[in-house]
């Protein structure tokens, strides 16, 4: 099937198009962009070189992306954005390249990412992840699978946001997020485990339990941070989803909320 596109958009001959593309009306394409099969594009849309788009995504109105960094360090280096799959992507968001420290902006698939979003350069977003209005991320952002960010939230640069975790709305996130906790208050702080979303996602009971013990020694005990993981690394069975926890506190630069 051709592609829809209006006769007042401006696409570049160097674009590549894949199969059934439909794009807006007043929509700008630059060249060096690539947009897969059966992505949509809305109206008043601009999408600038170096701009990698997957197949089957729907990008509404008045959405910007692959714009230069807002970071002074930026040179021009011919750096790019990356978008997965099967993305929708809601009205006014901006995405912006990378820079030269790791030269890219990825994006994964299966996401859904809500109105007025910013994702900053050198920023990594991972697949099955829920952006609400208006989450605004400093670059060098880091969001893993499944993971939940709630409305208005202001992401600190350099953040981590682990997988299958719920962050509540209207926060700040000065420190990393461990994976499958739910977080909320001022000071942002661990509420409990994301239970909803564990079981909505198909853990099993056994799995839940493990968590729960993991949960426990981290944020409820009198054990700082390196006495919990070390207590984790003696008492707990090592499933999968522990590991992941030990693995992320580990790896963490900004220290967790606790």
């Amino acid at each position: 099937m051709l592609n829809k596109i209006h006769p007042t958009a401006i696409v570049d001959p160097k674009a590549e198009l894949g199969a059934k593309v439909a794009i807006g009306p007043c929509t700008l394409i630059e060249g060096d962009v690539t947009i897969g099969d059966g992505t949509k594009i809305g109206a008043h849309c601009v999408i600038l070189g170096g701009t990698r788009i997957g197949r089957d995504c729907n990008i509404h109105h008045h959405v910007i992306l692959g714009d230069t960094p807002q970071d002074l360090k930026y040179k021009g280096e011919p750096t790019t954005l990356e978008i997965g799959d099967r993305n929708i992507i809601r009205e006014f968001c901006c995405f912006h390249r990378g820079t030269r420290e790791s030269m890219k902006t990825v994006i994964g698939s299966d996401c859904f990412l809500m109105a007025y979003i910013h994702i900053a350069h050198d920023c990594r977003i991972g697949n099955h992840v829920i952006l609400a209005n208006a989450v605004n991320m400093g670059g060098h952002t880091e969001i893993h699978d499944y993971a939940n960010v709630g409305g208005v939230v202001a992401i600190h640069q350099f953040i981590k946001i682990g997988c299958h975790s719920i962050t509540g709305g209207g926060y700040r996130v000065p420190k990393d997020i461990p994976p499958y906790i739910k977080a909320g208050g001022y000071p942002l702080k661990v509420i409990g485990l994301n239970l909803i979303g564990l079981k909505r996602r198909g853990f099993s009971e056994e799995t839940i339990r493990h968590l729960k013990k993991a949960h426990h020694i981290l944020f409820r005990s009198k054990l700082n941070v390196s006495q919990a993981v070390q207590r984790l690394k003696e008492q707990i069975e090592l499933t999968q989803e522990v590991q992941t926890i030990i693995t992320f506190i580990e790896r963490s630069e900004r220290g967790i909320i606790r």
